[in-house]
């Protein structure tokens, strides 16, 4: 008797997580899901006897949506620049604060880590008012240098490329904290072997460092890449997807669709569409890991 309750005792303490990760994460999903096959909307959630099966009907619908195409396109132009922007950034921050043998780069981990622990909503804000074409810091600074006044968040591109700008910003200092804490679990022994090689910093970074950190590396880009395509604060703090929806991310227009035009059934197709993508991505990833590991 006391066997059985000591090989039951472990289920106890991992119920409470179990539950709430049950009742807030793996159900509301198959409520989603279920929603994404019907035509659920304001007058279906007043009474659920408007609501009616429609199939697939919704996944059509959003596929052949061309703002839905739009979102895609700046999703991915999101991702193929954001990524390897923080990636590279907070690798090259993280190697010149931990090598740095001066006392003050211990303050540069609390600077560089401080937007990341920055309500995104202030920081937003804050960022829209340093873009004003008219009264925005940016431009001021490039007028007091004679030079053009830049339409930060008016310009199509330029909008995409100041949000990027404001996300690398804002993400680059989590990734940092995660370098450091990898570049100090490399063994200084090796860098010692190699110095007495003669090879020089370059070399050590090049065939000590960054082989040593491809753990650390794959993760942050796994965990980068997944924050940017379900990128949506920035831009709907900053732009509301616009000029022209050249800003709406997937995520912003699955907002738009389900909080602001109350169309949840098609809302929460656009969002198992996002969801999936997440899914094979990040298992092409691994895969693409897994094929490094063995070389």
């Amino acid at each position: 008797m006391k066997g059985y309750s000591q090989s039951k005792a472990p289920y106890f303490f991992i119920a409470p997580a179990l539950i709430l990760l049950i009742l807030f994460s793996l159900l509301p999903i198959v409520v989603a899901l279920v929603i994404s096959f019907t035509n659920m909307d304001l007058a279906g959630l007043a009474d659920w006897s408007n609501i009616s099966f429609v199939g697939i009907d919704n996944y059509v619908d959003v596929l052949a949506d061309p703002v839905f195409g739009k979102s895609i396109l700046n999703t991915l132009f999101y991702v193929v620049i954001g990524v390897p922007l923080i990636l590279i950034g907070s690798l090259l921050i993280a190697i010149i604060v931990n090598f740095g043998g001066n006392r003050v780069f211990n303050a540069f981990r609390v600077v560089y880590y401080m937007p990341s622990v920055t309500n995104v909503v202030a920081v937003a804000v804050v960022w829209t008012l340093l873009y004003n074409p008219i009264f925005g810091l940016l431009n001021y600074l490039l007028d007091a240098v004679h030079l053009p006044a830049v339409p930060w968040l008016q310009d199509p591109i330029m909008a995409k490329i100041s949000l990027i700008i404001m996300g690398a910003w804002r993400g680059m200092g989590l990734n940092m904290i995660i370098f450091i804490a990898a570049l100090q679990g490399i063994p200084k022994s090796y860098y010692e072997a190699a110095q007495l090689d003669g090879a020089g910093n370059f070399r050590q970074l090049l065939y000590i460092t960054i082989p040593m950190l491809r753990f650390a590396i794959f993760f942050v880009s796994i965990t980068t890449m997944i924050g940017w395509l379900q990128f949506f604060e920035e831009p709907f703090i900053m732009t509301d997807g616009g000029p022209l929806d050249s800003t709406t991310s997937v995520a912003l227009f699955i907002y738009h669709n389900g909080f602001q035009l109350s169309n949840f059934g098609y809302s929460a197709a656009g969002s198992f569409i996002l969801f999936f993508a997440i899914i094979l991505i990040t298992f092409l990833q691994f895969k693409l890991q897994g094929k490094d590991t063995d070389l």
